[in-house]
């Protein structure tokens, strides 16, 4: 019977624990909050949002923007349909939504944390509260793992399963990264993954609370599109968010070189010469109107006064006297709405955290640390992040359990 301690009761920890102990070893899990998994609490909005019923592991993969192959062990050993099957074994009815997006049908993500720590001590692990502090090493090995306040407990694996820096209220405060250090890995650059983005330009203000639905957006980095995605997005008023904000800022890596820029097709529907006949039909219905007044059928109320100025066209002038270029200006508009991103919202903000220890000094098959050999990781503090869809909480599962198997 081998000595376990994993640190951090999250998704991830939960599950390693779980298969560890159902190895027969002697596991003990150290978490610093009170209540074990408090960031898979807050998760979809407190509903839960636990995987992708994906069941294509290339699907799976496409879906990481970070270090994807390095998962694909892992994926391979616990898929999606593997996660769902835990679930409803241990009575967590579910349902499956729009994206493929997998939610308790209570829509209490309560139910996913009970189980998660019922099914980890019926398997017989030990949950504690404290904080791990340190490790102490004898012949290149992690001996014990020393505890806030003095405490120590000996074992013969340890596994760091602590999560991110992101809602650091949860207790993810990026603890994993200097236990990490300590034991010689290479943290890589921290920042925020699925995080609202701030704006730079006037009239964002304006629009505060304006949210979009089937819109298609490209994200702009020196005249080259970085990312582009189809769907729902909110505007701040700080900046932009929502579905397919949150997927493009996976691809940002930072503002040092120049800002980007996310160019909005408002009607995606229609090309630009359909959009044109369909502004002429407006136009012809309005033509005794005030230009400002004239786009209501064609864009939402917070919307238009932004449009009108953006175009040039004077607000008050008729639209029978609208030029023809300045009619596919505002047609050229509608299909380019851009908007300058200037920073990440606050890191806090973000659901999960880029960065971490560096993929190349763990080994894919077992999540085993390649420089120390009784050391392991699982979950959010290794440097790999997916896209909104259920996919970071797949990944914190997969790696939890093939880390618990593997100890």
């Amino acid at each position: 019977m081998k000595k376990i301690v994993i640190i951090g009761a999250g998704a991830s920890g939960l599950m390693a624990a779980a298969q560890s102990a159902k190895k027969g070893n002697d596991v003990t899990v150290v978490e610093k909050m009170p209540r074990p998994a408090r960031k898979v609490m807050i998760s979809g909005k407190g509903r839960c949002n636990f995987t992708n019923a994906c069941d294509d592991i290339a699907q799976l993969i496409a879906n990481v923007p970070t270090n994807p192959r390095f998962l694909y062990s892992a994926f391979a050993n616990f898929m999606p349909r593997d996660t769902m099957a835990f679930f409803e074994n241990l009575g967590v009815p579910i349902k499956v939504e729009r994206g493929n997006r997998v939610f308790p049908v209570s829509d209490k993500a309560g139910d996913i944390v009970d189980a998660l720590v019922k099914n980890a001590k019926s398997s017989g692990a030990k949950i504690t509260t404290a904080a791990a502090k340190a490790f102490d090493f004898e012949n290149g090995r992690i001996s014990a793992v020393i505890l806030e306040g003095g405490g120590r407990i000996p074992c013969d694996c340890a596994a760091i399963c602590t999560g991110g820096k992101s809602y650091p209220a949860t207790g993810s405060t990026g603890d994993g990264y200097a236990l990490a250090k300590s034991a010689g890995h290479t943290i890589t650059e921290i920042r925020p993954r699925l995080v609202p983005l701030v704006c730079g330009d006037s009239f964002i203000p304006e629009l505060q609370g304006l949210s979009l639905k089937n819109v298609s957006v490209k994200l702009i980095k020196g005249g080259k599109t970085v990312y582009n995605d189809f769907g729902e997005m909110l505007f701040t008023h700080f900046g932009v968010s929502g579905p397919v904000v949150l997927s493009a800022s996976s691809h940002i890596d930072g503002f040092e070189n120049g800002g980007y820029k996310l160019i909005i097709d408002l009607k995606p529907a229609l090309d630009s010469e359909t959009l044109d006949k369909r502004i002429q039909r407006d136009f012809s219905d309005n033509s005794n109107r005030d230009f400002i007044n004239s786009l209501s059928a064609l864009l939402p109320k917070k919307l238009i006064p932004v449009i009108v100025s953006l175009s040039g066209t004077e607000p008050t002038k008729k639209v029978n006297s609208v030029t023809r270029a300045e009619r596919l200006r505002l047609g050229s508009l509608l299909k380019n709405f851009e908007v300058n991103i200037t920073d990440f919202y606050d890191i806090e903000t973000a659901i999960v955290t880029g960065g971490g220890v560096s993929v190349k000094e763990i080994d894919p098959k077992t999540m085993r640390s390649k420089l120390v050999d009784n050391l392991y990781f699982a979950g959010e503090v290794i440097d790999v992040d997916a896209y909104t869809g259920g996919f970071n909480l797949q990944i914190a599962f997969s790696t939890g359990v093939l880390c618990g198997q593997s100890m």
